[in-house]
């Protein structure tokens, strides 16, 4: 198409006749001469000239250098089974929303355990697979770790070309294979100088997992610089083998501007029991609690602090409590807490942990101090604490002496070994069925060991014999599909079957139930079958 000089110039602008399009011809007319054509006509051949010319005016980008290859991925492939269930469950992740599942396994539910899996046996991803694996990734945060272990190097390679799966690179920086290992010294001062926040949060986790006092190190040269924020995250890397060589670094802390900062240091002081802090946390908290011999039988007093003076604040203790709570028990909590637990045997002529917890406490402060007990149980790690505040599992209150809510106990039976984390909850479920069980089923250790597995499913079995709907036990029923031992599955053979109609049973629950189950079932030996395909010789 061609045009003379003085047509171009004549030309209405893009904008213009963008505008005149928007607005209508008849408020914003065209800036042009019409030439007897009716304003819509003239406004379409307009455009259409205008576009020709935009489009011809365009020059043509600059010829990009192609990226480099993707590295090599020397980890041993996929058995070609166990490549085909990754491509079912990474093709089913948006299978798995709401509504009535029937009898039909949650493949979303099972691709975390694929890939845990396939890291235990250090398998690679195939390269087909890895544009689905980010993209599962990018969706669920709690499948990104091990995600991008299975992917391996390649999934930084395609991150940098997709901006979508940016988290990738960020995620990568707590991987230790992108970080210089302890001996590079230059490299790990280099990085710690000049890396960005999150590489330096995962720097210093990572060489506080292998060599401690060197994290430990590298933190103070530059203390005093930090932002109060990054204090407080880099001091938490200290979790990690926290020792007592760790004690006057903490105690320097102690005196920090942040109170989160203090706070924090405080609380890592007080799981050192042998610390400075836990022997003045100690000293107080034995003024509060002492063992009353004034009546018939042996009783605890308490008589908790009257103010918060500088010192206690000084050592972490919080003088101004949440809303609804009182000054005097918000300070005693703080101090029994943050005591060793050594303390008490001594105080109390000697008892045992489970003596002391089964005295009487005075004056309505019981709940209070057990509540105290089990936060020191927690911080210190100390089983037999958490077993004596556990108390017995079937025991008619169903929290024991000293926990007073479902989640002390979860995060007392966290305290325990894995074999006795499950014993308990098995007891606990067997006394009192699965109403509250949940949060402490999701604390044992996978999968279940065949009692809890069997306490479990005998507890399911007589809540559809008493003809509720299984729709109150979705959660458990999702938690057994994804931790039951595949060996349980004969078990489940006598409850596929629609039980006899109750007379106070809920309509059509027998038939639900026979679905949940047969879901269940299914699950699990599709479980069965990822760990024989993962399998190097095919079997499990």
């Amino acid at each position: 198409m061609h045009q003379t000089p003085d047509a171009t110039a004549q030309a209405p602008h893009w904008e213009d006749l963008l505008t005149s399009a928007l607005l209508g011809t008849d408020r914003r007319p065209l800036p042009m001469d019409l030439a007897g054509r009716e304003a819509p006509v003239a406004l379409l051949d307009a455009a259409a000239v205008a576009a020709v010319r935009r489009r011809a005016g365009l020059r043509p980008g600059r010829v990009a250098s192609r990226p480099e290859p993707a590295p090599a991925d020397t980890r041993p492939a996929l058995p070609p089974a166990a490549a085909h269930r990754l491509t079912l469950l990474l093709a089913d992740r948006h299978g798995g929303g709401g509504g009535r599942r029937g009898s039909t396994p949650d493949l979303t539910e099972l691709l975390p355990q694929w890939l845990a899996a396939a890291n235990a046996h250090g398998y690679a991803a195939p390269a087909q697979a890895l544009p689905a694996l980010l993209d599962a990734a990018r969706a669920r945060t709690d499948l990104r770790p091990a995600a991008l272990e299975f992917a391996g190097a390649r999934a930084l390679w395609l991150a940098r070309l997709n901006p979508d799966w940016r988290f990738a690179q960020r995620s990568a920086s707590g991987g230790a294979s992108a970080l210089p290992g302890p001996e590079d010294t230059e490299a790990v001062r280099k990085l710690w100088e000049e890396g960005l926040f999150a590489e330096r949060v995962a720097l210093l986790s990572a060489l506080r997992s292998r060599v401690p006092a060197s994290a430990r190190e590298l933190l103070v040269e530059t203390w005093a610089r930090e932002r109060a924020e990054d204090r407080l995250m880099f001091l938490d890397s200290l979790r990690a083998g926290l020792s007592a060589e760790d004690e006057p670094f903490l105690e320097q802390a102690l005196g920090d501007r942040s109170r989160n900062v203090r706070a924090t240091a405080a609380e890592l002081l007080s799981t050192l029991p042998g610390s400075a802090l836990a022997a003045r946390m100690a000293k107080r908290a034995a003024t509060c609690v002492a063992l009353d011999h004034t009546g018939s039988a042996a009783a605890i007093v308490v008589e908790a602090p009257a103010a918060c003076d500088p010192d206690m604040e000084h050592d972490g203790v919080a003088a101004r409590p949440p809303s609804g709570r009182g000054e005097r028990s918000w300070w005693l909590g703080q101090l029994v807490g943050a005591a060793p637990l050594g303390t008490w045997p001594d105080r109390f002529g000697g008892r045992t942990p489970e003596q002391i917890v089964a005295l009487p406490v005075t004056d309505g402060w019981q709940a209070e101090l057990h509540a105290a007990w089990c936060r020191a149980a927690v911080r210190q790690r100390d089983p037999r604490w958490a077993k004596a505040l556990l108390g017995t599992p079937s025991a008619p209150d169903a929290g024991g002496p000293g926990a007073v809510s479902l989640a002390d106990r979860a995060k007392l039976l966290a305290v325990l070994d894995a074999d006795e984390r499950a014993c308990w909850v098995a007891g606990f479920i067997a006394g009192h069925g699965l109403s509250e069980a949940f949060q402490l089923l999701g604390v044992c250790a996978l999968p279940w060991t065949a009692p809890l597995g069997r306490a479990v499913v005998d507890a399911l079995d007589i809540a559809r014999e008493a003809g509720s709907y299984p729709w109150s036990f979705s959660g458990v029923m999702g938690l057994a599909e994804r931790c039951l031992d595949p060996a349980e599955t004969a078990r489940l053979d006598s409850l596929l079957t629609v039980p006899g109609r109750r007379e106070d049973a809920s309509p059509g629950a027998g038939g639900y139930w026979t679905e949940a189950f047969q879901r269940l079932a299914t699950t699990l030996r599709l479980r069965a079958a990822m760990v024989r395909e993962l399998a190097p010789d095919g079997r499990a």
